[in-house]
């Protein structure tokens, strides 16, 4: 027997055979080659690069006629993209000319290309390689990103896989580059021309390292042991060094030294700043010595090129010729270091032929030879190291900082015979299958394999080397997926090993195995060849010539030598010119590996896996966890020849072939047990067995077999006959041995004998592991008969009743057991953690569900995770141990392999069952999320064995009602919340959404498609709005009032006495009003569709006409502006076009994908649409777009000097940067405000529009910040008084206003603690701005300035209170704004005499009002009262009274009058700042009424004393109030108003009010009904610029207020809409909510039902938001823990995932819940409705799993009469299931069911699902989770199994096997007293009795001498102790006191 384990060369079959030629070879011949592209684009190509465009050309056409065929080169990798369905796949480099092809192939889907690049000279090398990016959060790591390195020969292109790309120029020529962990490696390329520069310095480094491709490229530094003589960090300058392999995990790189012949391993990382310092210092330190250092010098060449660049440089000449292709690119120094610009950006940099330098610095700038092709490259040198000493000695001296170092980690030791050239030509890491790793290199010229074998220690960075051994080899190449390698051995053959251990041969098919052909082993003579007969084919004919006896006699192998053979006799050889040899491996990705032949062709083979099926795989596990290493070594590559054989077995019979070679490795003889017998009949013998056992011991060898199944004729004839045949011969021996009465025993030398018992007990372990999982258990019963096998010998008896108890009639089977001597028993190395008690998983989990006390269950790490997992859930959930998940020990041991026998087993930590468990939410939740982090999935769930699982379930479905809305992905996918899980996801409506059409409008009028497209607001949500309004069309109407991009209606009717002329003229002014208002439109349109639109990158946006034209009834004529009869002011649309512009770019939404390049796309050709282009920046910026404008495109804008471009793109990116004080935009905005530039700069001439605009931005940029030096400014320029020409005269009052409102955001909400500012005293200023008085003298520095006094206007020494007091006013309410301070409230308050009310403007009371009630905010109540409060005294009378007493005549009745109305308006105003967005509804009743009043006043025929004007103004006012209060609500009052307000054209209604009022309608319908106003700091000060009280009077308007800044209210608009989206159709939907109001001063906390879609309040006030039952599944989000969660839902589109619970019908659908399916069944409780017709499943769930299991299992069918009871209980379980909301509960209740039948008809074979019905049962009765759901929100039900099928079942399991015992209770009796049992007795309900009523085995019952007992309490005492519970003993009671009883009653008598 012993033979079998000393055959040497085994062999295995590679599979898959393909001829391989690398993809990208046949794509480059379809591929247009370099010379097309060059012509095609004759001039711009050749520009880019060459300095001389027509050399460039003609050079590059010679290059191609020259290099016909260029050489070619590829490199495989394994596929690693995540999004792509493919799993495993193939990526190709391949590089052949200029040409670099990238491509994809896997075994589904043949090659294709998935990028190819063609660069402009040849490629050199080209290499994958990740660079890391530091993200811009804070909390994520870095982000790798994946790309293709070109290197050609002076700059290397980085194209990455999110499609950037870059250009690195490269400063010296590179010979290879290296792709490391933390970026590329590059390595200088030593030139014999560096020895005259060297001389009188140190050399130059020779190893750099480029982190990213914006880095500078830095030398890297390496830090030596104390091998060398000097320790410590330097340059890596030597330039003997090479590097021969990088590798990324672990970061190694090898190098060879050259002079020294030997390799050596380096550690490479980051550098540390020890080690940075200690460079530069050594560098300073030996500077003046040498004169010229090698750091310095470095640093002159790479940052100080001056000399070297400048075009009249001698050498500039010389260099052209050769180097006219070079890239031009920026030299080093010039490039900047912005990674955030565009990339754009950085390509036009990189190509610019503008800042070209010229190509000499690019390339050699470290070596200093000048390839060129004149003869006078010589004579440069001495020129060229004189220049060089001028520069190196310059000033910039700074030395560049190294980035990385590489740290000494083993050298090999040098051999004494040294060869010279013995660099290793392949370097690779491997490991074994035992898991070491090996680090291998190939030194060719030794024909030498060299293994170092390295651990990892606790130091990542510090590998430490062990050994090293040598293969002898041509060619070896790493399998990672089998954890072997192939190695090309010196004789031709293909070997596989495994670490260093040698695994087999390996033979491919066509391919003459070199063991016939050359080898060193011939075969013997006595090999049987000449007995098959064989068809004459020629190759038999080789062979028999190969056979003759003139052959060369065979050389025995001898293990590591190198045999030279004869060659003449390889030339002779016949075969050698017929079949060619394997002359190279390249290529390997996973277990594939490419052959190269001797004739050039290349074949593709794949060498087979371990194991396939999953059972053997993990039994492999088990057994390599527990052995020693090197004998697990030895098992796994036995198995592996035997399973791989050339014809090996198919899938299924793997696993006899694995017992019979595991069986036989630990001693058995296979053939002599009857179930291992029948297995070999099963699987023809493996080859590698059957004819070792079938010849006599000595004759033969190894040779005879390979030789017979390397031969041709073997490959003909079909392998399986001939395998056939010789197994059966095999095993057939006289049938008269069997039943001789021979003991089996085993072979005490085989391999695995000593470690059977560890062995046993793993493979237990493992089959406990796979009763635990439903796809696995078939496995566990094949496992189960080799266990069986086991126990039986080892003696273990509880082990094999344990197997009979799971497999009854199975186990019933087997009888022989062999005779283990007790000597040999003894020599066995029994492990401790093998125990008399079988480990039973299943009884474990019982005891938890009774209460008992829980030993640690073993397990074996990374092998039983399933166990590990279930156990530990039980422990958390059902023990109620919080910290068992993380303290595993007391319910887990881990089984080690190298444990000893421990004395004393330490006491068991006790569980006592009584311990009061805490509250049940928690404890399922935590169960829940515990179970998601380990990665567990529904899917899984469902593998778990219906028992088992149910615990797990019950905590799902409690944590399915209750679930947190913070709860991660998995967490939401496991309990089974498809709309959290959703949520999670962050999947946004839009998305799965055209962007242009949104579905048909609900517009009646019937329009063309042409009109549809051009309003501009097509692109609000439908589905959206149609749910929020969903009784009327206010949305049409809307938009009918906002459009204006078809012309109006001009009716001017045709009285008979005017002429046509005039009737002309008449139609055209009417027509001019009317464009007063149309101009207007687009300010509110904007709001109207503010961020509605996802913009696609390859369409401009599109923006709406502004359509001033007319048509006039009834012949729908045109009506134009332009005919010349009537006077049109210049300039009108300027502004108005602006706006329109605004309005189309707000559309955009923030999330949008917007680019650089997109924004520069949009640039309107004509130079008429340049306002709405400037318009359209604006707006970019304040959507957040404008910081992706490259800054090289904002100054190209500014520099334009466009006055509107300037305006937009200085408000857009000041609003885009908003209070972030970024240093670049301050500069932008400077240099167009004089007061910010020094004294003596120049004056610019900066129009004063941009001035106020700039002014603005610095408000916004610096909001809140408190900076001082610009509130110092800003104060200053609130008062500048105009100066000398015309400077500052005119719109003086928008530039103070802008001055004061930047002053107030600066300072925004600072109140009194303006830190540092208390000297500039701005409050009292800014009061002396607003009342007037003597100005102060100019302090700073702008007092030069405003010396000379204005020649246009006498001001005098006194403040123009005209010009400053508003922007004084609204800055004292921006710093001061809810601060409540009412001492400078104080000073705002109206004058209440008549003296005072004289000296200032109506209009000034409105903000002084205004400004008052937002510093008093708290006491701004939304009622009338209040409202009047306001009013002095003395108006307050005189208005009231004014009717009945005459006024007194010192009294202005109209001042007064003018004064209440717009004192009222300012307390409009304040309530609708007060109450922003919240439609309150007090505060609307309250501004209601003012309206209407106003209204009224205007539409009032008597005149009025306070003048249209005003009463106009203070209408708009309150209007923009309303709406403000209303903003997003669309309330149908307020439209009326704006639409009543829209209707009037005539009279005093200006541009102003018109802008005014559809202002007042865009806030109403803000974002088409989803956003609303905000009420923070900020909000406040962006709606104050904008609704600045004063509107201007036309449409060129700009002297008091800036109308741009009217956008600015955007910047308050904040998300505040929830739309309930249902998960499974992802249509919106209503949904009702409980939103919970935080308590506060004025109210409690109170809860508020609100139908959603809804808009929310603002978040600060909220405590919680809860989605209400009964339709939907409840949800809550708690606001109170933090709002970052819940502001995320609303900014995606406020979509929340909701999901109708099953039978429910939407809202939308059903309003009242009448057609509800529950609905009837609460009625009428007859039994009727339970079985419901199995039509109506659909309407209560859309799985097509179940509604497929009404229609098969509930519906009665011909065939299915008879099992009408069936149907009604499956149609009940279903709809007990479905109503219940946990259909995943069918198929258990379907289990339970069947479980009970089979019982009832007694066919139990196994007892499988009777131990889960067990398990369920007591779930149900355990008292923990009694008490638990007594105390839990669940009073509807109990435990997930509905009440009265539990019962039922129990009752008729009971049943059944008591029917049994009463007939059957011999047998019972029998067995508990330990009597073997009958042959013929049906032993399955035995088992099923003993599992149902959990009876311990038998030595538990005997030692507990129950068969003494007397009494039933004796009993009971006994059987407590032995965990058996009440209803089995009383069961057993009757058989145990029946014969005592009997003799007790006897004595009686």
């Amino acid at each position: 027997m012993s033979n079998v384990y000393e055959e040497r060369a085994t062999m295995i079959a590679a599979g898959e055979l393909q001829s391989f030629v690398p993809f990208g070879r046949e794509h480059c011949k379809n591929h247009p080659n370099a010379v097309n592209l060059q012509l095609r684009q004759l001039q711009p190509a050749s520009e880019l690069w060459s300095s001389d465009g027509a050399a460039g050309l003609v050079g590059s056409l010679q290059e191609v006629t020259l290099q016909e065929r260029e050489k070619e080169c590829w490199q495989l990798r394994k596929g690693s993209a995540v999004d792509t369905d493919e799993s495993e796949y193939e990526e190709e480099l391949y590089v052949a000319g200029n040409m670099v092809i990238w491509s994809h192939g896997s075994k589904s889907q043949s090659s294709h290309v998935y990028k190819a690049f063609t660069v402009d000279s040849p490629v050199q090398q080209a290499l994958w390689c990740n660079f890391s990016v530091p993200s811009s959060k804070k909390d994520e790591g870095e982000i790798v990103e994946q790309t293709v390195c070109i290197v050609q020969n002076t700059c290397v292109n980085v194209h990455s896989m999110s499609g950037k790309d870059f250009i690195s120029p490269l400063p010296f020529q590179v010979s290879t580059l290296w792709a490391t962990k933390f970026g590329l490696l590059l390595e200088r390329k030593i030139l014999t021309s560096d020895a005259p520069v060297s001389l009188h310095s140190e050399p130059l480094p020779t190893l750099f390292s480029m982190l990213h491709p914006l880095d500078e490229i830095a030398p890297v530094v390496s830090k030596s042991t104390a091998l060398f003589d000097m320790a410590g960090v330097q340059y890596v300058s030597d330039s003997t060094l090479k590097v021969v392999f990088s590798c990324l995990d672990p970061s190694i790189i090898m190098t060879y030294d050259t002079v020294q012949c030997t390799h050596t391993v380096w550690a490479l990382r980051k550098v540390t700043q020890e080690e940075r310092s200690m460079v530069l210092k050594c560098s300073e330190q030996g500077a003046p010595a040498q004169g010229l250092m090698a750091p310095s010098f470095l640093t002159s060449h790479l940052r100080n090129v001056s000399l070297l660049d400048s075009p009249t440089s001698t050498m500039h000449h010389h260099a052209l010729p050769n180097q006219r292709r070079l890239a031009s690119s920026p030299s080093m120094h010039s490039r900047a270091h912005s990674p955030n610009i565009s990339n754009m950006a950085a390509l036009s940099r990189a190509h610019s032929p503008g800042i070209a330098t010229p190509s000499f610095s690019g390339n050699q700038r470290f070596n200093m030879s000048c390839h060129s092709p004149c003869s006078r490259g010589q004579s440069l040198l001495a020129s060229l190291n004189s220049t060089l000493n001028e520069t190196a000695l310059g000033p910039e001296m700074e030395p560049i900082l190294p980035d990385l170092c590489i740290e000494h980690l083993w050298t090999e030791t040098a051999t004494t015979q040294r060869e010279k050239s013995c660099q290793a030509s392949k370097v690779f890491i491997t490991s074994d299958l035992c898991e070491n790793k090996y680090l291998c290199f190939l030194v060719e010229s030794h024909q030498q394999l060299r293994c170092v074998k390295f651990l990892e220690s606790n130091d990542p960075s510090q590998l430490i080397f062990v050994s090293v051994a040598t293969i002898s080899a041509k060619d070896a190449a790493p399998l990672e997926d089998i954890d072997a390698m192939l190695v090309l051995e010196t004789n031709g053959s293909l070997v596989l090993y495994t670490g260093v251990t040698r695994v087999s041969k390996v033979f491919v098919h066509g391919l003459l195995s070199p063991t016939i052909s050359l080898s060193n082993q011939m075969p013997q003579r006595n090999t049987p060849l000449e007995n098959v007969s064989t068809p004459a084919t020629a190759a038999v004919k080789h062979m028999s010539r190969l056979e003759e006896p003139g052959m060369p006699s065979p050389v025995p192998e001898v293990r590591g030598s190198v045999l030279h053979h004869d060659s003449s006799w390889l030339e002779d050889c016949p075969f050698q010119q017929a079949v060619p040899h394997i002359h190279a491996l390249r290529d390997p990705v996973s277990n594939t590996v490419t052959l190269e032949l001797s004739s050039g062709s290349m074949l593709r083979i794949t060498i087979p896996e371990v194991a396939t099926s999953e059972l053997v795989k993990r039994c492999l596990q088990a057994i390599r966890f527990i052995l020693p290493k090197d004998t697990a070594m030895k098992v796994l590559v036995k198995w592996y020849n035997i399973y791989n054989a050339p014809g090996g077995p198919s899938m299924h019979l793997e696993w006899n072939l694995f017992v019979t070679c595991f069986m036989t490795l630990m001693g058995y003889n296979t053939e002599r047990l009857t179930w291992t017998r029948n297995l070999h009949f099963e699987v023809p013998l493996s080859p590698v067995i059957a004819p070792k056992k079938a010849r006599p011991a000595d004759t033969g060898s190894d040779e005879d077999w390979e030789h017979l199944r390397g031969s041709d004729y073997h490959w003909q004839v079909s392998m399986h006959h001939v395998v056939g045949v010789l197994g059966l011969e095999a095993i057939a021996p006289p049938r008269g041995m069997e039943n001789s009465e021979t003991t089996l025993s085993l072979e005490p030398s085989a391999l695995l004998f000593q470690h059977i018992p560890a062995l046993f007990y793993v493979l237990h372990l493992l089959y406990e592991d796979l009763k635990l999982d439903d796809l696995q258990r078939g496995g566990a019963r094949d496992l189960v008969g080799l266990l069986q096998q086991l126990a039986r010998d080892l003696q273990l008896e509880e082990y094999i009743d344990l197997y009979w108890r799971d497999y009854p009639s199975f186990i019933k089977t087997f009888k022989e057991s062999c005779v283990i001597d007790q000597a040999l028993m003894e020599q066995m190395n029994w492990p401790p953690f093998l125990t008399q008690e079988p480990p039973c998983v299943l009884s474990w989990l019982s005891w938890c569900l009774r209460g008992d006390e829980v030993p640690p269950f073993p397990y074996l790490p990374v092998i039983c995770e399933r166990t590990k997992l279930l156990v530990l859930s039980y422990a958390l959930y059902i023990v109620g141990d919080e910290n068992g998940v993380s303290d595993m020990s007391k319910y887990l041991r881990k089984v080690s392999a190298g444990q000893k026998k421990s004395l004393s087993e330490p006491a068991l930590r006790r569980q006592s069952s009584v311990k009061p468990t805490p509250p049940t939410g928690n404890l399922a939740e935590k169960l829940v999320v515990w179970l998601a982090s380990t990665g567990f999935t529904l899917k899984d769930l469902e593998s778990v064995p219906f028992g088992v699982a149910l615990p797990i379930r019950d905590a799902i479905y409690q944590c399915r009602e209750h679930p947190c809305s913070d709860w991660s992905e998995d967490v939401c996918a496991l309990i089974g919340r498809q709309d959290l899980t959703k949520q999670a996801h962050k999947v946004t409506l839009i998305k799965s959404k055209p962007t242009m059409s949104l579905g048909v409008p609900l517009d009646t009028p019937v329009t063309s498609e042409a009109d549809e497209e051009e309003d501009g607001m097509t692109d609000l949500h439908p589905d959206v709005t149609s749910l929020i309004w969903s009784q009327d069309l206010r949305v049409q109407e809307v938009r009918r009032l906002l459009q204006s991009s078809r012309p109006v209606r001009v009716n001017v009717p045709h009285l008979p006495e005017v002429s046509d002329h005039e009737y002309i003229e008449e139609k055209e002014n009417k027509l001019l009003q009317l464009c007063q208002r149309t101009m207007a439109l687009p300010v509110g349109r904007g709001l109207f569709t503010l961020f509605s639109y996802h913009p696609v990158p390859t369409e401009p946006l599109p923006v709406p006409k502004l359509n001033l034209t007319g048509r006039a009834p009834p012949r729908n004529t045109m009506v134009d502006l332009n005919s010349g009869n009537i006077d049109v002011p210049p300039n009108m649309t300027s502004w108005s076009s602006f706006h329109n512009g605004v309005a189309a770019g707000l559309k955009i939404a923030p999330a949008s994908q917007v680019e650089s390049a997109w924004i520069a796309y949009n640039k309107p050709k004509n130079a008429e649409l340049a306002n709405e282009y400037a318009g359209f920046l604006m707006a970019l910026g304040l959507n957040g777009h404008l910081t992706k404008l490259a800054t090289l495109n904002i100054h190209d804008y500014l520099t334009k000097g466009h006055e509107m471009t300037s305006i937009g793109l200085l408000l857009g990116v000041s609003a885009a940067k908003l209070g972030t004080m970024d240093m670049s935009i301050t500069r932008l905005l400077s240099i167009h405000i004089p007061a910010l530039l020094p004294p003596t700069s120049t004056e610019l001439d900066v129009p004063h529009s941009v001035q106020v605009a700039a002014v603005v931005g610095i408000g916004l940029v610096y909001q809140g910040t408190g900076h001082r030096h610009n509130a110092e400014v800003l104060l200053a320029e609130i008062g500048r008084p105009p100066g000398p020409e015309m400077e500052y005269c005119t719109d003086r009052e928008s530039y103070s206003l802008a001055a004061g409102l930047a002053l107030g955001m600066v300072c925004l909400g600072h109140g009194s603690n303006l830190i540092g500012m208390s000297d500039l005293n701005v409050p009292e200023q800014l009061y002396q701005y607003m009342v007037g008085g003597h100005r102060r003298t100019h302090a700073g520095i702008n007092r030069e300035k405003h010396k000379s006094p204005s020649y246009q206007i006498k001001e005098g020494d006194t403040i123009n209170v005209d010009v400053t007091c508003p922007g004084a006013t609204l800055a004292l309410a921006m710093i001061y704004l809810k601060t409540n301070n009412r001492s400078i409230a104080d000073w705002l308050k109206a004058p209440d005499t008549m003296f005072l009310l004289d000296f200032i403007k109506p209009e000034f009371l409105l903000l002084r009002t205004l400004a008052r009630c937002l510093i008093m905010w708290d006491e701004i109540l939304p009622n009338s009262e209040w409202i009047d409060s306001n009013v002095p005294q003395i108006i307050q009378e005189n208005i009231r009274h004014q009717e009945e007493i005459p006024v007194s005549e010192d009294l202005n009745m109209e001042t007064l009058t003018q004064a209440h109305e717009y004192i009222i308006a300012g307390a409009c105003m304040a309530v609708g700042f007060r109450f922003a967005g919240s439609a309150n509804s007090d505060a609307f009743d309250c501004l209601y009424k003012i309206a209407r009043t106003f209204m009224v006043c205007l539409t009032s025929s008597t005149p009025n004393v306070t003048g249209h004007y005003n009463l106009q103004t203070c209408l708009s006012m309150v209007l923009l109030a309303l709406s403000m209060v209303m903003a997003g609500s669309g309330n149908l009052k307020v439209l009326q108003l704006c639409r009543l307000l829209h209707k009037r054209t005539s009279g005093e209604m200006n541009y102003g009010f018109h802008m005014a009022h559809h202002m007042a309608l865009g806030l109403l319908f803000l974002g088409g009904g989803r956003y609303t106003l905000s009420t923070s700091n900020s909000a406040i000060a962006a709606l104050l610029c904008a609704l600045y009280p004063h509107f201007p009077a036309h449409s060129t308007d700009n002297r008091y207020h800036l109308q741009a800044l009217r956008h600015l209210a955007v910047l308050a608009a904040e998300p505040r809409l929830l739309v309930p989206v249902d998960v499974d159709s992802l249509k919106p939907c209503y949904a009702l909510l409980d939103v919970t109001y935080k308590g506060t001063q004025w109210y409690e906390e109170t809860t508020v039902e609100m139908m959603a879609p809804t808009l929310l309040p603002e978040l600060h006030l909220l405590k919680e938001i809860k989605v209400k039952g009964p339709r939907y599944w409840e949800l809550t989000i708690d606001i109170s823990k933090g709002t970052q969660h819940f502001q995320s839902i609303l900014s995606r589109d406020g979509v929340l995932y909701v999901k109708l619970r099953s039978g429910q019908l939407p809202y939308k659908d059903d309003p009242r819940g009448w057609k509800s399916l529950l609905a009837p069944s609460v009625n009428n409780r007859n039994p009727e409705v339970r079985t419901f017709k199995p039509e109506a499943i659909s309407t209560f769930t859309s799985d097509p799993a179940l509604i497929s299991f009404a229609e098969y299992f509930c519906k009665a069918s011909d065939n299915m009469k008879h099992k009408q009871e069936t149907l009604s209980l499956f149609s009940s379980i279903l709809y007990e299931c479905v109503t219940q909301e946990n259909p995943e509960m069918l198929p258990t209740h379907i289990s339970i069911d069947q479980a009970v039948k089979q019982l009832d008809r007694g066919e139990m074979s196994e007892t499988f699902a009777l131990w889960q019905m067990k398990l369920v049962l007591e779930l149900c009765e355990s008292r923990v989770l009694q008490h638990r759901l007594s105390h839990t929100h669940r009073k509807r039900r109990g435990l997930l199994l509905s009440s009265e099928f539990l019962p039922v079942m129990k009752s008729s399991a009971d049943s059944a096997l008591d029917r049994w015992l009463c007939e059957n209770s011999h047998v019972l009796q029998a067995y508990m007293s330990g009597q073997p049992l009958d042959e013929d007795v049906d032993t399955n309900l035995l088992a099923c009795f003993l599992v149902y009523h959990s009876i311990p085995c038998l030595r538990k019952m005997l030692a507990a001498d129950l068969e003494g007992s007397l009494s039933f309490p004796e009993l009971l005492l006994k059987f407590s102790q032995l965990g058996v519970p009440v209803r089995a003993l009383l069961r057993l009671s009757p058989l145990l006191l029946g014969r005592g009883s009997a003799e007790a009653g006897q004595s009686a008598l």
